[in-house]
């Protein structure tokens, strides 16, 4: 399926270097800098269209487009894929309670995705490729590990012997708590049979209302993990490149999805999923991490209705460290919307200090992991001192094509 309209991102001439990008790579645990052989190849797992666009996935894609538009400005030639789950557990739960088709839902709410997606500035990946778009890639996938022998059946469900690919010491938290976690988000650990508890299961048949596929392995459609491998393998393959360069998503994605992810690549062709793996951290609202069982969730399109300055709503989420947890406020948002206010008043002015040493250490602070809070922190000081300036020299031409380009802030 096509993405949202193509962003107007602006030249900017930046005569200094742009560092390598570093990130924290949250299986490794480690920061390391991110491969730049090009295309650099980004996949980032989409939304799972039952429910409008909340900031906490807005967080989530503005994050990865940061690293898109720093990558750019650095010249590299990116190639960046995201998927949409319109399979999935909760979407067909959702179409059940409100009594509507599920077709309709995912159509509904990727209209308000990719409107809000937009709204924000966020540069558009080439394609949006769903799992109904990619199933004949799924059952090649699955098939490829059936004739592997790496799977086995129990009842109607297929499911990957994880043990015959990893003795599980590199998940990224004791086994206890990933056999918990596993439970929680989708799993069944605990099912009578399983050769291990952590075994992803590959095909499932399908429940009378949801949709199904023939398979040499059964009727029916896919488990939640294999589905990213099959999307992602035609971009790593066209790009002639083992891997992707970087695999993102929220931090709630590192277990399972993730790692079994990476999991059932090493299966199929005994190769990591991706070089690099970076997660954004979630938004807290009132002292809680958003769900929709609190019934504490913030709508971008809500607070765009509101009359909510998108640049606003950017700004107030990426001035905070991607990989930390934070919370959400009226105070965040008011101060993006002031930040908003301070830099169109700045940038209306015919002449403004110089900025040459400004945009030099806000990129070098973009490297070192995106540290946002520092770029907004030597912003802040800039547009302090520049009401006071009595010798203006320059013109904002190109500090209001930076904040457009690589920040994404468009005023």
């Amino acid at each position: 399926m096509h993405a949202w309209p193509s962003v107007f991102r602006p030249d900017f001439a930046f005569l200094g270097s742009y560092p390598r990008l570093s990130l924290f790579d949250s299986l490794k645990r480690a920061k390391v800098e991110l491969p730049v052989r090009d295309p650099i190849t980004i996949y980032v797992c989409g939304i799972t269209p039952y429910d409008a666009t909340h900031i906490g996935h807005a967080a989530t894609y503005l994050t990865f487009d940061l690293v898109h538009r720093y990558l750019l400005a650095a010249g590299h030639r990116v190639v960046f894929l995201e998927n949409v789950t319109d399979i999935d557990d909760p979407l067909f739960e959702r179409a059940r309670r409100d009594g509507v088709n599920w077709k309709q839902l995912v159509d509904d709410q990727l209209r308000l995705f990719t409107s809000d997606m937009t709204n924000l500035r966020v540069l558009p990946p080439i394609e949006l490729t769903s799992v109904t778009e990619a199933m004949e890639e799924i059952i090649a996938f699955v098939a490829s590990l059936v004739a592997k022998g790496l799977t086995y059946s129990l009842g109607d469900d297929l499911y990957l012997d994880a043990k015959r690919v990893t003795d599980f010491g590199d998940l990224p938290l004791a086994m206890e708590n990933a056999i918990a976690v596993f439970r929680e988000r989708g799993g069944d650990p605990d099912r009578p049979g399983k050769r291990h508890p952590l075994d992803p299961v590959l095909w499932r048949p399908s429940a009378k209302d949801e949709p199904r596929w023939s398979t040499p392995f059964g009727e029916g459609r896919p488990g939640w993990h294999v589905e990213c491998n099959a999307i992602a393998r035609g971009m790593v393959e066209a790009a002639s490149q083992n891997s992707l360069s970087l695999q993102g998503g929220g931090g709630d994605l590192i277990f399972p999805h993730h790692y079994m992810t990476e999991l059932q690549s090493r299966a199929r062709y005994d190769q990591p999923f991706s070089q690099v793996f970076a997660h954004a951290g979630m938004i807290k609202y009132q002292g809680e991490k958003m769900s929709k069982s609190l019934g504490n969730l913030v709508f971008v399109s809500k607070l765009l209705e509101e009359g909510v300055h998108p640049m606003a709503i950017r700004i107030a989420l990426i001035s905070g460290h991607y990989r930390h947890e934070r919370e959400w406020s009226d105070d965040l948002l008011r101060a993006g919307t002031d930040l908003v206010s301070e830099l169109l008043s700045l940038l209306s002015r015919e002449l403004i200090p110089d900025y040459d040493s400004l945009i030099t250490e806000m990129i070098t602070a973009l490297a070192d992991d995106l540290d946002t809070p520092r770029v907004f922190a030597l912003l802040h000081k800039y547009i302090s001192q520049a009401v006071d300036d009595r010798q203006p020299s320059k013109s904002p031409g190109d500090l209001s094509r930076f904040l457009d380009a690589v920040l994404g802030v468009t005023l």
